[in-house]
């Protein structure tokens, strides 16, 4: 009997396996392979993105193709390096596939300073993507060290290269991943697929290391408004056989339908598969909660405070320690608890179904059967599981030049600039560059420094323009101090560089000093005596006179002060003359006035000398 559960509990096992990795729809991630040269094999082709390394999403990596006189297969160290020499091109390895693991050969790549690996197939077969080993081998360190990115090729353009290279001619490849994720709209979306399980080796301990890596990059993408992050789940269902089997039973919940692998594969100890799915469930019920209350991004809160004061292997992981992070957090209790309901009912759980068909792949992406699996804008994302390599693959999400701040922080820059100034325009007195690294490559752009704006090509040319141009190696003009005077060719109001007055130049790099006096420019009357100075001239007068520069004349300090006390005379004088008419004037309209109004009023009572006659028109009458 008990022979027999053991074998029941096997064949359970089997199933979740089966279910969880047969049945699945997988699509292979791809990216562009342009070959520039040789002419006969010119041309683009499709390679397969491998899942380790670090694929270069959103940017490009030109190189010449090298492949090994021994050790075709690259499954041992390599005697020679392949690092590419001070201006030449990086070095991408051709190795033949078979004998060892693709990460085996990556890592011994890389080692020997390929920029990039190409495997070719050795068998006329659709693309398949190259993965990293899966149990006992899963423990090499080397695993998460891999950081140049690989790419399967066809057997056909194996062979067609290896023959090229066989005949002498040099083979140049562009590896391009711009178009490896699309970019719908101004929004990335991107799903990461986890457990809260911790006991299941390096696979367990890589995805909790990149939460707590990647926390702050995702929280700050989230608030932005720049991101929509979907946590998600794996459970599967106990064949209906089974469900009342204790290996069903301890690894399931509501009756079979959503089930876990028990962590330490060891039904007889530790923790079960069901209590797994319950954390699971807690932890999409708390980002369901959080969501709804305007806070998603506490879902990486949650996750990181659990790992760390929960771990299995304290006892600690049970719902209570749960409820105590989550109180911390903030969030609503009652809501989370109502969400995860009863796990021992035999009920439909809304939260868990949804994942469950969120699993089946749609459109460009295939079924998700592999944990961790992170898929980006519907595309699953292919490489080392790398808070760079992931957030570099998150900004390619974004078309160009609409990537967040973030996206060209210093933790992404290729650093391409740091050789030769990446071919750049460089101003070195200034320290000013076009050149600026971002997770795509380095571009030539002039500049913004200090307010001021630089316009030009960016590889040849840049020039400061604007009002406060002067302010930055005053704006690339002529500058000099001499005996404490300070002369310059940049004016703020002028994009040109024109020497000041009493300089001569081309405003850039010269501006020499104009002598005034030996070119008889100014100080030329015959009594002037003229010295040149640095930028100006000093002239004075001989016989004790005074020189007028306005007029370039000398003049009597005398005669200067008698002119000026007769011309004051004048015009006090004129002033006085002005007032004595002005009042007579006034005394002369007064008395026209007076003696007007006066007669006005005597012509009521008499008449005047002037005035004739008045007949009288009364006529007499007879008595």
């Amino acid at each position: 009997m008990r022979k027999m559960g053991k074998k029941l509990g096997l064949l359970a096992w089997v199933w979740f396996m089966l279910c969880g990795f047969c049945v699945g729809r997988f699509v292979v991630e791809k990216n562009s392979l342009k070959v520039s040269s040789p002419s006969s094999l010119s041309g683009v082709y499709e390679c397969a993105i491998g899942n380790f390394g670090v694929p270069q999403y959103g940017g490009t990596m030109v190189g010449t193709v090298v492949y090994p006189k021994a050790n075709h297969k690259a499954c041992n160290d390599f005697d020679i390096s392949f690092k590419s020499k001070p201006g030449g091109l990086p070095t991408f390895l051709l190795a033949d596939r078979g004998d060892c693991y693709f990460t085996l050969k990556a890592w011994n790549a890389q080692n020997a300073g390929a920029a990039a690996i190409l495997v070719a197939d050795d068998k006329v077969e659709p693309l398949i993507t190259m993965d990293t080993p899966e149990e006992e081998n899963a423990n090499a360190e080397y695993l998460q060290n891999i950081t140049i990115p690989s790419a399967l090729i066809s057997k056909s353009l194996g062979d067609s290269i290896r023959k090229a290279l066989s005949s002498g001619e040099m083979v140049n490849i562009n590896l391009d991943w711009t178009e490896a994720l699309p970019h719908p709209d101004e929004r990335v979306e991107y799903e990461f697929w986890t457990n809260s399980n911790d006991e299941c080796g390096p696979k367990c301990d890589s995805q909790i290391d990149f939460v707590k890596n990647f926390k702050g990059a995702a929280q700050i993408l989230e608030k932005k408004g720049y991101t929509q992050f979907t946590p998600r789940y794996i459970t599967w269902y106990c064949p209906e056989a089974f469900i009342f089997s204790k290996q069903c039973k301890s690894q399931c919940i509501n009756h079979g339908r959503y089930c876990a692998p028990d962590p330490e594969q060891d039904f007889n100890r530790g923790y079960d598969g069901k209590d797994v799915v319950v954390q699971n469930l807690r932890q999409a019920c708390f980002f369901k909660v959080a969501n709804e209350s305007g806070r998603p991004w506490l879902w990486w809160d949650y996750v990181t405070d659990f790992a760390i004061r929960c771990p299995m292997k304290e006892k600690r992981y049970n719902e209570d320690c749960s409820n105590q992070v989550i109180t911390s957090l903030d969030i609503d209790l009652k809501k989370i608890e109502n969400c995860v309901g009863d796990p021992s009912a035999d009920v439909v759980n809304a939260v868990l179904k949804a994942e469950q068909d969120a699993q089946i792949g749609k459109g460009t992406r295939g079924d998700v059967t592999i944990l961790p699996t992170l898929v980006i804008n519907n595309r699953q994302y292919r490489g080392k599981l790398d808070k760079v390599a992931v957030l570099k693959a998150i900004c390619a999400g974004f078309e160009e030049t609409t990537e967040p701040a973030i996206c060209l922080s210093e933790d992404i820059e290729t650093n391409e600039c740091l050789h030769n100034n990446g071919g750049c325009w460089h101003d070195k007195a200034a320290n000013v560059t076009a050149c600026k690294d971002t997770f795509r490559g380095r571009v030539c752009e002039c500049p913004v420094v200090q307010g001021v704006k630089f316009v030009g090509d960016g590889y040849t040319h840049c020039e400061a323009t604007g009002a406060l141009r002067c302010e930055i190696n005053n704006g690339g003009c002529w500058k000099k101090t001499h005996d404490g005077a300070t002369y310059s060719a940049c004016a703020d109001d002028s994009k040109d560089c024109k020497c000041p007055l009493g300089f001569k130049g081309d405003g850039v790099n010269t501006c020499d000093d104009v002598d005034e006096c030996k070119e008889k420019l100014a100080c030329q009357c015959p009594e002037c005596k003229c010295k040149n100075t640095w930028g100006s001239y000093e002239c004075s007068c001989s016989g004790g006179l005074l020189y007028m520069q306005e007029h370039d004349t000398c003049i009597s300090k005398d005669a200067k002060t008698e002119v000026s006390w007769s011309f004051i005379w004048i015009i006090i004088l004129g002033l006085a003359a002005a007032g004595v008419g002005g009042y007579a004037i006034y005394k002369y309209r007064i008395r026209r006035y007076m003696d007007s109004e006066i007669r006005a009023i005597m012509a009521q009572y008499m008449p005047l000398d002037n005035q004739g006659e008045i007949p009288n028109h009364v006529s007499h009458g007879n008595v």
